[in-house]
């Protein structure tokens, strides 16, 4: 599927039931390592919960997926190379551009014959929990549920932080915190900034995981730490997108 942008046409992977029924949208935001396998797994199994979950390669203005080319599994041997080809990419993703792809995104979703009226949901995995942040401040017209897990770059000392959003967001709020993602420091913050806003949100610490707990082709991966985040993302956005 090809979502049109401001910049071009973004490739994107996409999961619903196959049930003839209209269903509530996800945009589901990749980690920093693309459009993948595990990715789509991750789509599938939500849709399996009754969405039509949208995943777009951020990185289109490179290519289509894969942007990268990645080792069958992630580990702490071949990271460093790894992110040494896909810090580029990170570094010209501005907060302007992703602003622009969020309205592309978020129109496109909500077109789909098979997307149901009322707000979306919008979710992400370590960039993409900033993404997703960044859409539902962008666009609190339709996201109603955000939730973001094992983020990064949630907190910065850039006047753009996605944490100075919040007082943007009309949607529930959920983040699942692996242990170092973020300082004590930059919890506080990012809590002060919702409380200020007024946004109903959660943020907790997943007890002994690491930054990429969730993603299975990874040496990071923890099979608690995804089945906790499944136990938290899920009734979010039951209740947020399904409410009345």
């Amino acid at each position: 599927m090809q979502i049109p942008t401001p910049d071009g046409r973004a490739d994107a992977f996409v999961a619903f039931p196959d049930d003839g029924a209209r269903h509530p949208g996800v945009l589901l935001y990749m980690d920093a390592f693309g459009v993948r396998p595990v990715i789509e797994e991750l789509a599938r199994e939500l849709a399996g919960h009754g969405y039509y979950v949208l995943v777009p390669n951020v990185y289109y203005r490179r290519g289509a997926s894969p942007v990268v080319e990645l080792p069958a599994h992630i580990s702490e041997e071949n990271r460093p190379e790894i992110f040494g080809k896909l810090m580029p990419l990170l570094q010209e993703h501005t907060a302007e551009r992703a602003l622009s792809d969020a309205d592309a995104y978020v129109d496109f979703l909500s077109a789909q014959p098979e997307v149901a009226e009322g707000p979306i949901g919008t979710t992400g995995y370590c960039m993409g929990a900033a993404l997703a942040l960044r859409t539902a401040a962008a666009r609190p017209d339709r996201v109603g549920a955000v939730a973001g897990f094992h983020p990064g770059m949630l907190v910065t000392d850039a006047p753009d932080s996605a944490h100075l959003s919040a007082d943007k967001i009309a949607a529930r709020v959920h983040l699942g915190l692996a242990e170092g993602d973020l300082s004590p420091e930059a919890v506080t913050e990012l809590d002060k900034s919702f409380e200020a806003a007024g946004v109903e949100h959660s943020i907790e610490l997943y007890p002994g995981s690491v930054h990429g707990f969730t993603m299975a082709d990874t040496s990071a991966f923890d099979a608690d730490a995804l089945k906790r985040h499944w136990d938290r993302l899920l009734p979010l956005l039951d209740g947020a997108l399904r409410a009345g």
